[in-house]
């Protein structure tokens, strides 16, 4: 917790010094209280005072009381704006910082725990301090500044009011060991109750073809019940802690009153007597200042634990460094004063996933040349996704180079990188706002899309016409996720995207996998034209998407076990003929 507090700006502390001022004002006004109380105690008791008199310094009680209030009230907000203006800024770090992370860090965390921790656990650090602030300065000041009133008072009413404290201080110490483990424990639960639902959420069309609302509600059960009796023990734990403070304080009370009677009814005169009924009512307000400070106190540590561990799980993340970091450069090398652009080069590429035994990708060789088609092809799982999430740095290889412009990707800065890129990944993925918002998405380093290179981009991708029927046409709203269109048009609309970017270097990862064959041949054909000069990368699993290819890479295993066009792969590599037969009868296989 304290490392994350030492993340405060200067207004910040600024703010946290006018706190502990206003709030050592607030014990003086409360403090003033009883001895008011004990002047007109006095006044009552001793005759020849008139009620103007009483009247008097009841009024100077009530503004003192009112005073105590409006600088509450004041501390009140200021702690709640420093903890709405310290949250707003963590949850933008961690927001920033997971930007930054690659696949490797953001599947460490998992999805369903970095939301948890740029949310719930910013939410409870926001409510400790807004709440603790004000707590933790004023219940210590209050504290000794009440104890050192009233220890110049009888030693009896002292040494009950010590035993009263001291019994208190270690109920509440065994309570916090029974309940603190719990509430540490209960972000974690919450980790697991947010990835069911997510997960149940995400994949809700699979659930209900397959039946599984039963598997998936046990399933969510199962977490929702864990965190409801972890909570539950915690809370019970916890819920004693009222009774407990109710009992000492009226124990405490009649204990002042019942030794303040014998203590009064042994004085010598009725001045005496007088006087020590006064200061018996002023330290039974007094001991109760004591004891509601500790209360306070209680409360805020029963929040502690869970913000604490709320406060190491966001430091996790904001102290994560990155393993992909930035180069320097931000263009290609140069062959005769001109620039390399749109080649790219595997140098004997090896990759393994983090924690992984065996390497996905071995030995990895191969150039393309600007304006070059190259098509990687290969069975489930033999490393065509991989090689290609190695371009625009997702993962860096375990071994060899990676080459963008004669440059290993390494040395660029991702912003230099990714301009030079334009990416369209297996599963589309679109955003909630207009046609258009999703077409001109992102920045390249160039200038945004004007509307006619946008319409232009959607005519290559063929998406130009369903898009063109909608309600709004290229205004028209796409809901999260693309949900409000077919898989068909979202892939079409993220060619779209890819196109309108500009790119050197294209990359479709299995990016036609969803449209049909008339489709894919007009869009590759009208897509061919438009690219002349860019260099094209294809992850497919139809062989006629990528027979034009001016190269084609087969992958098996890992390993690439074919380099070259569609004819002499036919006739040359056995791994490649099985793809082909499989999907092909020989008849159209030879008519090509």
């Amino acid at each position: 917790m304290l490392k994350l507090i030492s993340r405060f700006k200067f207004k910040e502390w600024l703010g946290v010094i006018l706190c502990a001022v206003l709030i050592v004002g607030s014990v003086y006004f409360d403090l003033k209280i009883p001895e008011f109380t004990q002047e007109i105690t006095r006044l009552v008791k001793v005759g020849g005072h008139s009620v103007n008199e009483i009247w008097a310094v009841g009024v100077k009680m009530l503004l003192y009381g009112l005073a105590s209030l409006s600088v509450a009230v004041i501390t009140g907000l200021v702690s709640a704006l420093i903890a709405a203006n310290f949250s707003k800024r963590i949850r933008n770090d961690l927001f920033n910082k997971v930007q930054s992370f690659s696949m490797e860090e953001i599947n460490k965390f998992s999805t369903a725990s970095l939301i948890t921790r740029s949310t719930n656990d910013v939410t409870q650090i926001a409510m400790v301090i807004a709440m603790g602030l004000h707590v933790l300065i004023k219940a210590p000041v209050m504290a000794v500044w009440a104890i050192s009133k009233i220890s110049v008072k009888s030693y009896q009413w002292t040494v009950a009011a010590a035993i009263a404290l001291l019994f208190m201080i270690l109920s509440i110490v065994i309570i916090m060991i029974i309940a603190a483990p719990r509430f540490k424990k209960m972000q974690r639960l919450i980790d697991d109750v947010n990835r069911d639902l997510r997960e149940n959420l995400t994949g809700l069309k699979v659930v209900r073809a397959y039946n599984a609302e039963n598997f998936q509600q046990q399933k969510f059960e199962k977490s929702n019940k864990n965190l409801t009796q972890n909570f539950l023990g915690a809370a019970r734990a916890a819920v004693l802690m009222n009774p407990l403070i109710n009992a000492v304080q009226n124990g405490l009370t009649l204990a002042i009153y019942w030794l303040g009677a014998s203590i009064i009814n042994s004085a010598a005169d009725a001045a005496t007597r007088l006087g020590l009924f006064g200061d018996m009512v002023t330290f039974s307000n007094y001991s109760m200042q004591v004891i509601m400070s500790f209360m306070m106190l209680t409360f805020i540590f029963m929040f502690m634990p869970r913000a604490n561990a709320a406060a190491v799980r966001i430091n996790e993340v904001l102290n994560t460094k990155t393993k992909i970091c930035d180069g320097a450069l931000t263009q290609g090398a140069t062959l005769d004063d001109v620039e390399i652009t749109g080649e790219v080069e595997f140098k004997n590429v090896s990759f393994k996933y983090p924690d992984a035994q065996e390497c996905v990708l071995e030995d990895i060789s191969f150039v393309v040349k600007r304006g070059e088609t190259v098509a990687f092809i290969g069975s489930t799982g033999s490393g065509k996704s991989t090689l290609i999430n190695l371009v625009p740095r997702f993962y860096d290889v375990t071994e060899g180079e990676v080459k963008i412009d004669g440059v290993n990707v390494k040395d660029y800065t991702e912003e230099a990188l990714r301009n030079k890129l334009g990416y369209v990944p297996q599963q589309a993925i679109l955003y909630g706002g207009t046609v258009t918002d999703n077409i001109a998405f992102g920045e390249n380093g160039r200038e945004v899309p004007t509307e006619k290179e946008i319409l232009m981009a959607a005519q290559i991708a063929k998406c130009a016409d369903f898009i063109q029927q909608m309600p709004d046409g290229f205004n028209s709203r796409i809901a999260q996720n693309g949900a409000n269109l077919s898989g068909g048009q979202k892939q079409r609309i993220a060619i779209a995207r890819a196109i309108a970017r500009k790119p050197e270097i294209y990359i479709f990862d299995d990016s036609f996998s969803a449209l049909d064959f008339k489709t894919d041949k007009e869009l590759r054909r009208a897509l061919k034209k438009y690219t002349e000069g860019a260099t094209l990368l294809i992850v497919a699993q139809r062989v006629g998407t990528i027979m034009d290819a001016d190269k084609i890479i087969v992958l098996e295993q890992g390993k690439m076990v074919g380099i070259g066009t569609h004819k002499h792969l036919y006739k040359t590599c056995e791994v490649y003929r099985q793809i082909v037969n499989s999907q092909l009868s020989m008849e159209d296989n030879y008519e090509r």
